[in-house]
């Protein structure tokens, strides 16, 4: 059981010394097996920045920014 601990241990060193290897030189791909994890990841979150603001939340948004020039003056 030990014997298999110090290969695992051994080997997560050698993975992350490579991802670090290849980020240092700009070559390959700095994720490794996670690239299309982090493909997807970066796909939903840029469909959700470019979706549209519901009406009822820039309705609300916009009562906000007229409240808050009058809090301000208090």
């Amino acid at each position: 059981m030990l014997e298999y601990k110090g290969k695992m241990k051994n080997m997560t060193k050698d993975i992350l010394a490579g991802a670090a290897g290849r980020r240092r030189n700009g070559v390959g791909d700095p994720l490794g097996p996670n690239s299309e994890i982090g493909r997807k990841l970066k796909q939903y979150y840029d469909e959700l920045v470019s979706d549209d603001v519901p009406d009822r939340f820039a309705r609300l948004l916009s009562q906000l920014e007229q409240t808050e020039p009058a809090q301000k003056k208090d």
